[in-house]
């Protein structure tokens, strides 16, 4: 009998963070490609767009006019998704009809005045600033009694549905723990009840041990393609100590995590040499008052692209009625991302 091999055999991979399975089935990256394929994503070449409603002093579509400002740059969306002056109310019919009232506060971060930069392209810190933003963010959103989470995100590209190609990310504060975060915190709360550590402390070690899905790390953090990964070069930020929320982030781990955000981000778009688009989030402990040990920060990139700068993975028919299914092994893409230039190539002709 043939002996198993993941690189080759039909496999199901189990994602202890979400308690889901994963068909993985690497045969079908050999299959020729005749979908559709999108136009590749070019950065502006622009430091000011007088179109653009982040900008430095230009009007925004809800008529506030920002500031000139110089650094990271945080205000209250216009159009926010959570609000917090919604009524409290509940409907209820039978236990099968319900919805509850909910409320929040949602921001936005401008990384940098400048309209043409990306994570990728700004320094190290640069980056430190932002860091240092989002971690005064959870700490002042955290202190309202009716927050009791906080979610820090970057949609990056048309693709992934941003509305605005300036550098800016989100902050969605709400009164109710979201699905994946209450999931997490539920799985996370069963391996530190039996074994006294957090889960991602345990995968880590064990990650570090293997490395074959390691793509870069520093003395703070780790950045690999899970064992689990759904998305084609999808990748988890970890801190090496378990911190639970961007707070307890010492000086050095934020420092730490400056430098590894830089150096993900520019191999991503060293990958297709185009400007790549991706969604990616900060999961951390809720801030509802309780204590939450089994709690290990980590942040999620989960870009679409797939074999080039024009081939998207679509989550359609098995993946939406079945489980979660993908072409190319972990492995297989962390070695490509592993092998790439932390030297932007944009930037490659000036080295």
């Amino acid at each position: 009998m043939t002996e198993f091999n993941l690189s080759e055999h039909v496999h199901r991979r189990f994602n202890p963070l979400k308690g889901e399975w994963v068909l993985v089935s690497p045969h079908r990256a050999r299959r020729p490609w005749q979908g559709q394929v999108e136009e590749p994503e070019i950065a502006s070449t622009v430091a000011y767009d007088p179109a653009c409603y982040l900008c430095p002093g230009n009007t925004r579509a809800g008529g506030v006019r920002n500031p000139e400002y110089s650094d990271v740059f945080v205000f209250d969306n216009d159009f926010a998704a959570l609000r917090p002056d919604t009524a409290d109310g509940q409907y209820d019919d039978s236990g099968l009809l319900v919805a509850r009232a909910e409320n929040g506060i949602s921001r936005v971060v401008c990384f940098t005045p400048r309209h043409d930069l990306t994570l990728a392209r700004m320094e190290v810190t640069a980056i430190r600033r932002v860091v240092d933003t989002w971690t005064a963010q959870v700490t002042e959103l955290s202190a309202h009694p009716a927050i009791n989470h906080v979610l820090i995100f970057e949609n990056r590209g048309e693709m992934m549905g941003c509305s605005n190609p300036h550098p800016h990310g989100q902050i969605w504060a709400q009164r109710s723990i979201p699905n994946e975060t209450a999931r997490e915190t539920k799985l996370m709360g069963a391996h530190y009840g039996g074994a006294g550590r957090t889960l991602l402390s345990d995968y880590l070690q064990r990650e570090i041990a293997i490395q074959s899905r390691i793509v870069c790390e520093n003395d703070g953090f780790v950045a690999l393609v899970p064992f689990w990964a759904v998305w084609p070069f999808e990748t988890l930020v970890i801190p090496r100590r378990p911190a639970q929320t961007l707070p307890d982030l010492d000086e050095d781990e934020r420092d730490a995590l400056a430098d590894i955000l830089k150096r993900l981000t520019t191999r991503y778009d060293n990958l297709f040499n185009t400007m790549f688009p991706y969604s990616a989030g900060i999961h951390q402990a809720p801030v509802d008052g309780s204590s939450h040990p089994e709690w290990h920060l980590h942040m999620h990139f989960e870009p679409p692209l797939l074999r080039s700068a024009t081939v998207k993975k679509f989550m359609v028919g098995y993946e939406l009625l079945g489980e979660a299914q993908r072409d190319t092994t972990p492995e297989s893409s962390a070695e490509r991302l592993r092998a790439l230039s932390e030297t932007h190539y944009t930037l490659a002709d000036e080295v």
